[in-house]
């Protein structure tokens, strides 16, 4: 079956250089069923600097910036390129919970064809990815666990968005950074309960293969949960790379579509103007 990846960023991501006319091209000759192009944007660091005094975690800002480049060149190229390819115009929203105004000003762009909703942090806390997480004791780490279940409660609350992103994000850092393997079973009742108001309101999740290529081992999140989601009603799954690179554009899409058979889904999705559309993957 064709594959596809709907979890990308570019040249309009902080942390990637991949030119994007290069990204398209590559997606076009992978023949990919869905390609969205889904550049960060962190609704905590819309605007400069001089707008958060009181920052002091990752000092990166102008996400409104990188938000409007990115979503005015996919749209071109979708002009460009819409009778090649099935390009997808979205966004990695980060951090709804940290300003909800801002979020409600990405999601209401209606160039956009999908949004992915991720945490990457939590409130006066460095990134995940940045953490120093020697400085913690295992309690403390599962207490950042715990903080981090309950901003993704009230983010899928909110609910504004279409699928949420990596739901173990952190555990690539755990693992990876910090060589800690975390048995995150005591969270099991509040993913289920993240799990059930997303599918109560429509919305999906997304299995992330970057832990296979990246040396975690395992998508974000593993079939355990992808399983879980199935049993609290959840029908929309979409696959996402989370490519930064264009050689990484739908790297491991076939495991991830493996997974989403495997917890007993007959079909994938991707998103086109906030719609979901399936592809059967029986």
């Amino acid at each position: 079956m064709r594959l596809m990846d709907c979890h990308t960023h570019t040249q309009f991501s902080v942390d990637s250089e991949a030119d994007i006319e290069l990204c398209v091209k590559r997606a076009a000759e992978l023949g990919l069923a869905a390609y969205a192009i889904t550049d960060h944007c962190e609704c905590n660091r819309w605007y400069s600097k001089e707008h958060y005094p009181d920052e002091t975690t990752y000092q990166y800002f102008d996400f409104g910036k990188d938000f409007e480049n990115s979503v005015s060149a996919v749209t071109e190229l979708k002009k460009k390129h819409g009778d090649m390819l099935n390009l997808i115009c979205g966004v990695e929203m980060g951090q709804a919970t940290h300003d909800f105004e801002i979020a409600e000003k990405i999601v209401s762009d209606t160039r956009l064809d999908f949004v992915l909703a991720s945490m990457h942090q939590l409130p006066k806390t460095e990134d995940f990815c940045f953490i120093d997480y020697s400085s913690y004791t295992i309690d403390g780490i599962y207490e950042l666990c715990q903080r981090y279940f309950e901003e993704l409660y009230k983010l899928s609350v909110w609910g504004k968005f279409d699928v949420l992103a990596h739901l173990t994000y952190f555990m690539r850092y755990l693992k990876l950074k910090a060589g800690i393997d975390l048995d995150i079973s005591r969270y099991d009742d509040i993913i289920a309960d993240i799990f059930r108001v997303l599918a109560m309101n429509g919305k999906g999740i997304e299995i992330n293969t970057s832990g296979i290529r990246q040396g975690y081992g395992d998508c974000f999140p593993c079939l355990k949960y992808v399983k879980l989601f199935r049993e609290m009603g959840g029908e929309i799954v979409t696959i996402g790379s989370d490519s930064h690179t264009v050689e990484d554009i739908a790297v491991n899409s076939a495991d991830g579509i493996a997974i989403a058979r495997a917890a007993g889904f007959s079909r994938i999705a991707y998103f086109k103007k906030r719609k979901p559309y399936f592809i059967d993957i029986t």
